[in-house]
């Protein structure tokens, strides 16, 4: 087995321990978010009536409940939210608000070939209604549509830059362009796809969905769990600790956490992404990274990196760990680890030595809600009463606006282009239950990690796991 570029350039030891010194445990872009953007909301108390309820307040439910004012000013709809607006995924995600509703190309072309045209096609348009919709709206989400560049860090990772070859819209950058564009001495040469990705403020984005919803007149209850859902009526009831929606039909937009219908309790799986911000960079340190495209990156590994510069001049740098614990539990205990931190601080400076010294303000943690296709599912229950979507597995910024519209379609019984996707008529396989799931999962990333480190050849568990349309390759 070979070595890996961040094995081979290693910072020392106290570089990485000086730099996460007096790293905060939180997430960045919660704590950065103005008190006036995070007005305390009421819980649910007593009976209330609507035409429709959205079960959670992240992206999913929030775009869904919006989506649904703008379809149908008149709608009643209410929102109930078990924590706050955009407090779990919705809050510390990288802000990457990509095109792609099938986790890139590859894996949308593997899964749905006769359909990958179109899905590229939908996933480009979502994210330009998505731009319209900030602009038109006024949302102060800190929206910019810089692109995503794809650095090759290893010799295996050149051919696959070929791939993109032809795409008017991707820009190929040798090794001395990609380090001309980001100073970086792991580059060996990159695309930068200039449309397929927006980089956005998180918590900026759910705070500004509620709000525009608000305006509109929905109604957001936070700290409000639902403990049932009953649909033995001519509607849909949703219980809360202390109060009850009757609705005429529901969406569930709870993704990692456990569903409320049985039959997704094994469709995902929660599973731990890392991630660090470092303190405001000086313009000389700018100066010595180049980076005056501000495009998302995310590197070519299996286990990659992604990061990208703030509005007020931070670098995010997230990823490579990805961890899956026995259970199924989401658990903030699992948000705590020290060991990842300094894996990824020590990959930081691998990737920009120049920048020894600086340090990290925030490290956190947060749950991705996995499936076994790589990305969201969809459906309707309950005598066509409930819809869900959830698994989006990490690239939900974007795609859960997509999610809404599927989701208002379901239940109002429409027939179109969306509803006729194969990827939203057909569910994916479930996890298998524990201890099979823990094995698997475990198995599979180890798999993963070996592919890495040799020349990205996949052994026979992931060429089996290809050949059964549960591989992955973003």
């Amino acid at each position: 087995m070979g070595t890996t570029v961040f094995e081979r350039r290693v910072p020392s030891a106290s570089v990485v321990s000086r730099s996460l010194e007096q790293t905060r445990h939180g997430a960045f872009w919660i704590d950065d978010l103005p008190a006036a953007m995070r007005p305390d909301r009421p819980p649910l108390r007593g009976t209330v009536a609507a035409d429709l309820v959205v079960v959670g307040a992240g992206y999913a439910g929030l775009w869904t409940a919006l989506l649904a004012k703008l379809r149908d000013p008149e709608r009643r709809v209410v929102v109930v939210e078990a924590n706050r607006v955009g407090w779990a995924a919705s809050g510390r995600n990288g802000g990457f608000c990509e095109s792609s509703l099938t986790h890139g190309h590859e894996n949308g072309a593997r899964r749905w070939p006769d359909e990958i045209e179109t899905l590229e096609r939908l996933g480009m348009q979502n994210l330009d209604e998505i731009e319209e919709t900030v602009a038109g709206l006024g949302l102060d989400a800190q929206f910019e549509r810089t692109g995503q560049l794809a650095p090759a860090i290893e010799p295996h990772q050149l051919a696959w830059l070929d791939e993109a070859a032809g795409d008017p819209d991707v820009v190929y950058l040798d090794e001395s362009a990609a380090q001309a564009s980001v100073a970086s001495p792991t580059y060996l040469a990159a695309v930068w796809e200039k449309r397929n990705c927006a980089l956005v403020h998180p918590a900026r984005l759910a705070a500004e969905l509620a709000r525009a919803a608000e305006e509109r007149g929905v109604e957001i209850f936070e700290r409000s769990r639902v403990t049932r859902l009953d649909t033995s009526g001519e509607g849909v009831s949703v219980t809360t600790d202390a109060g009850r929606v009757d609705a005429d039909r529901a969406v569930l937009a709870t993704n990692v956490f456990p569903s409320l219908l049985r039959r997704n309790r094994l469709m995902t799986v929660p599973v731990y992404d890392y991630a660090l911000m470092t303190e405001p960079l000086s313009s000389e340190q700018w100066d010595a990274v180049g980076w005056r495209d501000r495009q998302g990156i995310g590197d070519m590994a299996n286990q990659f990196h992604y990061y990208r510069p703030t509005q007020d001049g931070r670098i995010l740098f997230g990823g490579y760990d990805a961890l899956y614990h026995y259970g199924r539990r989401v658990d903030p205990a699992y948000e705590d680890r020290p060991d990842v931190w300094a894996r990824l601080a020590s990959h930081f400076f691998t990737t920009f030595p120049q920048l020894e010294g600086l340090r990290f303000s925030h490290q956190w943690a947060g749950a991705i809600d996995s499936s076994t296709q790589f990305t969201a599912f969809f459906g309707t229950a309950r005598k066509g009463r409930v819809a869900y979507a959830a698994g989006f597995t990490g690239l939900g910024v974007g795609s859960t606006r997509f999610a809404g519209n599927v989701m208002l379609d379901l239940l109002d019984g429409v027939e179109n282009e969306r509803t006729t996707l194969e990827m939203v008529r057909k569910r994916p396989l479930p996890f298998p239950p524990e201890p099979a799931a823990a094995a698997g999962i475990n198995a599979t990333r180890w798999s993963m990690d070996r592919a890495d480190h040799n020349g990205g050849r996949r052994n026979l568990l992931l060429k089996a796991l290809d050949a059964m349309g549960l591989g992955f390759d973003s």
